[in-house]
């Protein structure tokens, strides 16, 4: 066996949290789960959790979720896309600025 084998030279002993890629997944999971807690949803998302492809690219799982979920996460998506925010100087929001 060659010696780089021998000193863990080989890619099998990469390890995914030596990766920009895992602590990017890491920390949306964490976002994420932050805001499904404040929402009472920490329990509907029982397979949330951080990942890396074959490839090393950093993926979020949602997993599987009960269609009530789903549809309690679209109304929760579609009163945040609704909602209105000031934009600062103007004295309107940023919904008003699009539809005018």
């Amino acid at each position: 066996m060659p010696a780089e084998h021998e000193q863990g030279g080989d890619s099998a002993s990469w390890s995914p949290i030596d990766s920009e890629e895992w602590y990017a997944a890491r920390d949306a999971v964490s976002g994420l789960r932050d805001v499904l807690i404040a929402a009472g949803m920490e329990r509907d998302f029982p397979y949330l959790r951080a990942d890396l492809n074959a490839f090393g690219h950093g993926l979020i799982e949602l997993g599987r979720i009960a269609p009530e979920t789903a549809e309690r996460l679209t109304e929760l998506l579609r009163r945040a896309l609704e909602s209105t925010y000031d934009v600062p100087g103007t004295g309107t929001n940023s919904r008003q600025q699009r539809n005018d």
